[in-house]
Order: structure tokens, then C-alpha cells, then sequence
């Protein structure tokens, strides 16, 4: 059997977050058992853990090189966890993997959320006279839930979040091995070297993506969410619609551009989106300032800072809700709104003020592990927080988090930079505008011609340096050289822009409208 993931991004902490890893320097049944208990139970939903046996660790991380395992110890543990597995009350199989590091054997045990929580282990599982005890994990340590903690596990009985349970619907069809093999590629798992064609349902099975059934299997939601190139055929409205409002939604509602919806797989959606939005959105500014060598380099909206909101859009929604997630863009704001809001153990205090949302549950805790070891999200309670330092170290206001007291829905506003906001160029029937802060001519807006907001740019650093060629342009704009050369040559066509005396030694201009 495989491991899921690569065996060196694990070690490294960059699949998974450093609690639910845990690394034991030998075979410790006892400890380990307490340990496969609390992940079982998942009580924080975060999808379990992992334990690594033949491994040091100080302070939470791995010694290299690993200390490794004699390899004829393997078959005695895997007898000896058959028995083991017996004693957890209700019945309980961790999956065991046989990895190298360093040269070195090690044992991998992945332990999932359990189907039937809560489950108890006793205390001592080599132990003649065995005391039952349920665990639950405490930051980086497994431990015996008092009180509420208790009770609030029993009530988590047969509590599956939607992404983890199985559906009907789904059939291996619905699976494309094309997604399959470039999410297990990008993941640097062993298990892409397997044929998906032939071997789908084993991969399935050995990424814990089937729920046994008494007819056999069910596959799960999540499976669809990241590998299906239709999920919305078994989750309606689950795609992203955009739309924008030139003159802001207040000012002009009738002006507005609707997008066409954005579908496939989460990854998929949130790639489009993105690209969407780094191509028709974002914009680059470098000032010189006079005093000073260095340049000041910002943007109207920090590409972290939209990849964190999209992504947590997507990852935290919930898949029930027949509504899309929706994208306004206004020429001050990006507002990404989902269904439904944050989790009830959330203070509202936190949202009003955009602070870290550290929720004690999480809607899709599958889904959250397979974007995080896509290195689309961080983990835990780091988006927000993510979002607002990448918005201030771009000189951007913070952004801010709206919700109701039944929390059924969450939208978020990104702020645009102020220097975007102040500084319009304009093209109208009379010709090229000067920008009134700066002299400056330059821009589109409201003109004969109307220019998307990569050809503003282009058609504003020609106007303010005429002789600009096309790679100075992409390096001082950030925007890829194919596609400046792209739109480029439709303002030449549309008659905006004309090449004078040649290419090597020519210079830009910009035709006022007729």
C-alpha cells in the first residue's frame, strides 16, 4: 500500500499542519494507540493524523537523518496492531505504510476521522487490566477529554462532515483520471505511477475516498469536489460568478458585466478565477521616488491576498446551499461573498474587526487537507490574517468581514490601493485627457472604444512613455509578455495605438478618437 503523499513533504510540515503529526523515536504501542484514539476522533475536524515511527523529534519537528526501525520488527507491529485494533471500542484500523527516509525504514500510520466516533482505547493497551478512556488532541498532545470537552465528543456520534460522507451518485465515471493524475504528480505521490484507467477504484480506496456499504462502496463527496470536471452535476450552483461594475454598483446598477460562470473541479475554479482576475484585475504601479534609489512597487489588489479569499470561498462554503460563490468587482473593492457564514464558535467580535477566525469546527475538513497539500491554503485560522498583512505591506486598507447573527452567509471586501482609486486616465470623443492630480495624459474610460483594464494600462504607460518597448513594459507592469503583445495588437487593430517608424527605433502613439 501507498502513502497518499510524498513521504518528504510530510516530513517537512508542507502537507500537513505540525499538530496532527506525531513522531515517535520507536514502537511505543501504548502511547501510539492514545495517540490513534484522540485522531479518530477528530474532535477539532481537521482529518485526523499522522504518526511516524523511527523518527526523533525535538520541539514538534523531525530530527534528519531519521533514526529508522530494524525491518524485522514490520511483521511483528502488523500483528501485533491487528490485535490492537480489536481493543478500541467501537472497532477502530489505522492504515499502516512501510516508507524510506534517509536511507532508513520508517512506519507511517495515518489515522482519518472514524465513521463511528467517538471511540475509546484503553489507557495502557499492552496491559492485562485495561481502563477504557476516550482522546481527543490538545494542541500537540493526546489527552482525556473532563467535562464539557466530554460531552461534546459523545455528541460528535455519527457526525460526518458533508465533503467525507459517501454518495450514490458518484460512480467511477465521474472520476477523471486526467485530474486524479495531476493532483497525485503535483503532490509527489508514488500512487501516479499507478494506471487510473485500470486501477481507479484501488487509488480511490488507498486515498480513503470510498465509504464501505453493504452493496459494497460508496465514493465520497469530496472525491467529486477535486476530481470530477462537473461537481455541480451532484452539488448545484457550486461554481463562481463574477460581475463587474464599472462605476460601482451603487452609482451605476444597470452598468455591469457578468462573467461567465466559472465551473469544473475546486481546483479548477480556483485557477480560472484567479487567472481571471490577474489578467482583467490586477494592476502594478512603481514609483521613483526622487529622494531615493530604491522604487515603491504596489498593486490595487495583492494577488496573495485574492488567491486567500477565493481559496477560502470554496474550501470553508457550504456544498448543501444551491448558491454560487460570488465575485463583485467596483472600481474601489473586490467583495467575494459564500453561503453559508463562519462557524457559531467564531465571536462575532473577531469578524467585525477581520481577526484571526479560529473555528473549533471546519465544514470540509477533507477538502481542506487535499488544497493544503496543493499549497492552496495554510492551514488553520490563517487565511484572514494572511489576507490583512498581505494588504498591509501593499499600502492597502484592511479588508473587512460582514455576516448575520444566524451566520448564513460570509462577504468579505477587499479594498482597492487609494493610488488606483485617485489616479483615472481617460480617452473621450475629444481625445486624450490629462490626468488632473499629475499632468500625466493617459488611460480609458467612458470612450468611444471601451478597453479592458490590461489595455488601460498599456495604453497608459505608451502615453507616458512613448518609446516603451514591449519587454520594458511587461517588467514594469508585471504583466506576462505574450499577453501584452496579445492585447497590444488589438488596440493596433482597433486603431487606439499605432507603431511609428518602425520597431527598433519607433515609439508609440496614441490615436485620439474621431
Amino acid at each position: 500500500m501507498r502513502l497518499p503523499i510524498n513521504i518528504e513533504e510530510l516530513l517537512g510540515g508542507r502537507a500537513v499542519e505540525g499538530d496532527r503529526i506525531e513522531y515517535k523515536t520507536g514502537w511505543n504501542p501504548d502511547a501510539i494507540y492514545r495517540s490513534v484514539c484522540a485522531f479518530a476522533n477528530d474532535f477539532d475536524e481537521t482529518g485526523g493524523g499522522y504518526i511516524v515511527v523511527g523518527v526523533k523529534e525535538v520541539n514538534g519537528r523531525p530530527v534528519r537523518p531519521v533514526i529508522g526501525i530494524d525491518s524485522n520488527q514490520i511483521e511483528p507491529i502488523e500483528k501485533d496492531m491487528v490485535g490492537f485494533n480489536n481493543l478500541m471500542q467501537p472497532y477502530y484500523q489505522p492504515r499502516l505504510y512501510i516508507e524510506e527516509a534517509d536511507g532508513k525504514t520508517i512506519l507511517v500510520i495515518k489515522v482519518s476521522a472514524g465513521e463511528r466516533r467517538p471511540y475509546k482505547v484503553p489507557d495502557q493497551i499492552t496491559a492485562k487490566q485495561k481502563t477504557y478512556n476516550y482522546y481527543i488532541r490538545y494542541n500537540s498532545s493526546s489527552i482525556v477529554p473532563k467535562g464539557e470537552y466530554e460531552r461534546e465528543l459523545i455528541n460528535l456520534a455519527n457526525r460526518t462532515p458533508f465533503d467525507d460522507r459517501g454518495n450514490d451518485q458518484i460512480t467511477l465515471k465521474d472520476i477523471s483520471p486526467l485530474l486524479m493524475h495531476d493532483y497525485l504528480v503535483k503532490v509527489k505521490s508514488s500512487l501516479a505511477n499507478e494506471s487510473l484507467t485500470e486501477n481507479m477504484e484501488s487509488v480511490l480506496e488507498q486515498m480513503e475516498l470510498l465509504e464501505p456499504t453493504p452493496e459494497g462502496y460508496s465514493i465520497k463527496n469530496v472525491a467529486a469536489m477535486m476530481f470530477s470536471e462537473r461537481p455541480d452535476k451532484f452539488f448545484k450552483q457550486s461554481q463562481i460568478d463574477i460581475v463587474v461594475f464599472p462605476e460601482g454598483r451603487e452609482k451605476n446598477p444597470n452598468n455591469m458585466i457578468e462573467v461567465e460562470p466559472i465551473r469544473g473541479s475546486v481546483p479548477t475554479m480556483i485557477e480560472k478565477t484567479l487567472s481571471y482576475l490577474e489578467t482583467n484585475v490586477i494592476k502594478k504601479q512603481i514609483l521613483k521616488p526622487k529622494d531615493r534609489e530604491e522604487s515603491d512597487k504596489f498593486y490595487n489588489y495583492p494577488y496573495q491576498a485574492l488567491e486567500e479569499t477565493v481559496v477560502n470561498s470554496l474550501y470553508h462554503r457550504d456544498w448543501t446551499i444551491r448558491k454560487p460563490v460570488e465575485i463583485t468587482i467596483e472600481p474601489d473593492r473586490i467583495s467575494i461573498l459564500n453561503f453559508s457564514g463562519p462557524n457559531h464558535t467564531i465571536p462575532m467580535e473577531a469578524i467585525r474587526e477581520g481577526k484571526s477566525l479560529r473555528s473549533r469546527r471546519y465544514r470540509n475538513r477533507r477538502l481542506g487537507e487535499f488544497l493544503k497539500e496543493l499549497d492552496l491554503t495554510e492551514g488553520r485560522a490563517t487565511g484572514i490574517p494572511t489576507v490583512q498583512e498581505e494588504l498591509e505591506a501593499n499600502g492597502s486598507p484592511r479588508a473587512t468581514i460582514e455576516t448575520d447573527e444566524e451566520r448564513t452567509y460570509f462577504l468579505i471586501d477587499i479594498p482597492c490601493h487609494p493610488y488606483f482609486t485617485k489616479k483615472e486616465i481617460e480617452i473621450d470623443t475629444n481625445g486624450v485627457k490629462e490626468d488632473s492630480e499629475s499632468g500625466v495624459k493617459g488611460g480609458v474610460k467612458d470612450g468611444i472604444k471601451e478597453l479592458s483594464d490590461i489595455q488601460e494600462v498599456i495604453v497608459k504607460e505608451m502615453l507616458f512613455d512613448p518609446s516603451v518597448t514591449t519587454s520594458e513594459m511587461a517588467q514594469k507592469t508585471g504583466i506576462k509578455f505574450r499577453t501584452l503583445q496579445r492585447h497590444i495588437s488589438q488596440l493596433q487593430a482597433m486603431g487606439i495605438v499605432v507603431r511609428k517608424d518602425g520597431r527598433k527605433d519607433g515609439y508609440w502613439e496614441v490615436v485620439k478618437n474621431k
